[in-house]
């Protein structure tokens, strides 16, 4: 598969459904709990969490938990300490959600974290043996959040050695001598990930080789964060991540309670299961952590941008370096002279949090297009005139050239599919019967990322054809890309190409995320397809080949045969042989040390680099616009359209593409106007889907997302540039700008809720 057969062949760039879209609606899917039927001898764990935020377990009353029937053991901190080697978190180098191990001490580091495990006989009896243990506390104050006492306040670049704050130019001279200026700050809540699949775990042991289902999203960093933990070989450890439930951030890396569950497997000799309860998924997992943000924005009468200040705090653990650094986005979106980022980490006693789609950008821009949108304002300029004026070809920080930039295409091809120019200019000036209406708009951007990834390739005489690597089905449509991709590359009928993905059996591929995959595993595939193509090729060509003396170079492989320009062909059972042509391809972004890479690769560390090769600056682009109902005497606020544009490079199937996209906008939603964990003291007050509110089926407006043509020969070989997480970016910022359109309202504080605009 290369650039060329794919548009030749047509089947990638044509919307084509899930291959694996039977099993998942039909019930064959298999998931990671599913491997638990009585025949399998599986034992059932769950969890006992901590009711303090900090202090130490003083001790534990078993005695009710030991007599429900059933029990086999409950495990505590006597039975583990000692028994989880350390390992580092793995935005630090290591293989882990977090570095904290429960069950190692007696000390609480936050609430919800891990203080028992109970395994029985089935499910129901470890849920009620659970609901049973009693543990005792000498609890200790802790601090929450924001402004609590004891929160510790740190400069980001000393949290993480890479981060460097910008300064660019003079940004203080910059807003005194601008005509306009616009200061203000901006809040973003707690949100929580509620993947319809939980973070469940099965652990099973065949002597010393331990095999763990689960549903992460990088097999690699469990696979290699376990071994290192329990003492064993990498080799030892096998991780399978087949079909997995949702994850969009979760499911990072090696979990916390992993390693716990291959414990007790290995001390009562018989696989265990562990599907935690929802509320438990709240801690014992990641999350997008509260933000707040100061804009400081100067611009001349004409509405160019003359400084931009961007200050930002985010929430992070104690015992961890995670932080969501964003500004670097921020500082880069528009032309301006004179930037500068200040970033501060508050450590908290809270359990780490972690990646959450698009986990800078949501956050991060949302502050950054409202203070646009307060500027345009200001201006009495058009939001969309004044983005245009501060559009630019080069990133005003680096000073490379973006490798393209079709951002204000996108507000065109957007604003004319929303009929934009309906709007009329003055807040709360438009109605719909008692209904206040407002349009609103904001950018989308995204770093385009990749990263090296090992694949098989395998081409059989019959026809068919085989790929497969330890990446992951999180529900992307990657395992469709793939097939769609061999069946150009390889000249095969779709349907005769079986994707094997999750396993660490299988060659090396990197973690689900930064929206990297398409990037990373298609370029490996066309790498691998075109290694087949070359062994044939020269087979062909060579002495006493039936296509002797043609240049090997112009052969492809196309519906089952092996042809030249001119159509002389020979049928594919002959130019693959009787026993077939298989690779294993190694593919590693161009600026980047193959031994290192691979190296890291094989060894579970992540390794995602920016597109471009350092050359250029790659981004996705889109605009998101937004109409917003806002009832006259109730406040009650109607999303009732929402309407995206999107460029993002070479579009391999714009089903699942439309599919993801629009889904993220519906996401953004609910960042909007519904979610939010609420923290009680340093406790989440609401972990269950019954009051964390995310948009159903009833709160889903009418939504479409255009594709708008990217043609991008320097982002990579492909062209490819990701767009998972381009949907939920500025969805926040163009409602929250509509709000105030509809109701002159600025709301500053997400999510937006009626008592705000009543």
């Amino acid at each position: 598969m290369d650039a060329r057969a794919g548009e030749t062949d047509g089947r990638l760039g044509q919307s084509h459904v899930r291959v694996e879209g039977p099993d998942k609606v039909t019930g064959r899917a298999r998931y990671s709990s599913d491997l638990t039927g009585p025949e399998s001898g599986t034992a059932h764990a769950a969890l006992v969490t901590s009711t303090v935020a900090r202090g130490r377990i003083t001790g534990f009353d078993l005695a009710a938990a030991e007599r429900v029937p059933g029990v086999l053991r409950i495990f505590t901190h006597r039975d583990f300490a000692g028994a989880v080697a350390p390992v580092k978190h793995l935005m630090a180098g290591g293989y882990a959600n977090s570095s904290h191990r429960p069950l190692d001490s007696d000390a609480v580091a936050y609430a919800g974290q891990i203080v028992a495990l109970v395994v029985a006989e089935t499910l129901e009896a470890a849920e009620a043996a659970a609901g049973a243990v009693t543990v005792a506390y000498a609890a200790e104050p802790a601090a929450g959040g924001f402004d609590a006492p004891g929160a510790e306040t740190v400069r980001l670049a000393d949290l993480k050695p890479h981060h460097e704050d910008i300064a660019r130019g003079d940004a203080e001279a910059g807003l005194a001598g601008a005509a306009i200026r616009v200061e203000a700050r901006y809040a973003t809540p707690v949100q929580h990930h509620n993947p319809i699949e939980l973070f469940t775990t099965r652990a099973a042991w065949d002597g010393d080789r331990l095999t763990v289902h689960e549903p992460t999203r990088y097999v690699g960093a469990v696979q290699h964060g376990l071994a290192a933990q329990l003492g064993l070989d990498p080799a030892q450890v096998r991780v399978v991540a087949g079909l997995i439930g949702g994850h969009f951030g979760s499911k990072f890396a090696l979990s916390q309670h992993t390693a716990l569950v291959a414990l007790a497997a290995k001390r009562l000799d018989r696989p265990v299961s562990l599907v935690p309860s929802r509320r438990q998924c709240f801690t014992i997992a990641n999350y997008r952590p509260e933000s707040r943000h100061t804009i400081r924005l100067g611009a001349d009468r004409t509405g160019r941008f003359t400084a931009l200040v961007h200050e930002a705090e985010t929430v992070t653990s104690r015992f961890d370096p995670f932080v969501m650094e964003g500004a670097e986005v921020t500082a880069s979106l528009y032309a301006c002279p004179n930037i500068r980022t200040a970033e501060r980490a508050v450590r908290v006693d809270r359990n780490t949090p972690g990646p959450m789609r698009a986990p800078p950008e949501v956050p991060f821009l949302f502050a950054l297009e409202s203070a646009v949108d307060e500027m345009a304002v200001a201006l009495g300029m058009d939001p969309i005139a004044l983005r245009r004026i501060n559009d630019t070809a080069v990133d005003p920080v680096s000073g490379k050239p973006f490798s393209t930039r079709p951002l204000m295409a996108c507000f065109a091809a957007g604003a004319r599919a929303f009929g934009w120019s309906r709007r009329v200019p003055r807040p709360g000036s438009m109605r719909d019967g008692p209904w206040r209406v407002g349009l609103g708009c904001a950018a989308s951007v995204r770093p385009v990322k990749i990263a090296a990834a090992t694949m098989r390739v395998r081409l059989d005489p019959d026809g068919s054809a085989e790929v497969a690597c330890a990446h992951h089905e999180i529900g992307n449509g990657i395992t469709t890309l793939l097939a769609l991709g061999a069946a150009d590359g390889l000249g095969v009928p779709v349907e005769r190409v079986t994707v094997r993905l999750g396993d660490t059996d299988l060659p090396a591929a990197g973690i689900s995320g930064g929206s990297s995959t398409t990037t990373s595993l298609m370029s490996a595939l066309a790498l691998g397809c075109g290694q087949i193509r070359q062994v044939v090729a020269q087979a062909a060509t060579g002495q006493g080949g039936r296509l002797a003396g043609r240049d090997p170079g112009t052969l492809r492989l196309v519906g089952g045969r092996l042809v030249a320009p001119e159509g002389t062909g020979i049928p594919l059972a002959e130019a693959v042989g009787s026993e077939g042509v298989e690779t294993v391809a190694a593919f590693v972004p161009e600026g980047s040390d193959r031994e290192t890479a691979l190296k890291g690769l094989r060894g579970g560390h992540i390794g995602l680099s920016l597109g471009g090769a350092g050359k250029a600056v790659s981004w996705g682009f889109g605009a998101q616009f937004a109409e917003v109902h806002v009832h006259a005497e109730t406040g009650e606020i109607r999303v009732a359209r929402l309407t995206g544009a999107f460029a993002a490079g070479r579009i391999l199937n714009p089903l699942t593409a439309k599919s993801q996209l629009t889904g993220g906008m519906i996401w953004g939603l609910g960042s909007a106007l519904l979610e939010e964990t609420v923290v009680d003291g340093a406790a989440y007050r609401n972990p269950d889907l019954a009051e964390y509110l995310v948009p159903t089926a009833a709160d889903a407006p009418e939504v479409e997302a255009l594709l708008v043509p990217d043609p991008d020969d320097r982002v990579d070989a492909l062209g490819l540039k990701g767009l998972g997480e381009l949907g939920i970016i500025g969805v926040n910022a163009a409602i929250a700008n509509a709000v105030h359109h509809a109701t002159g309202r600025r709301i500053r504080s997400l999510p937006i809720r009626l008592e705000d605009v009543a």
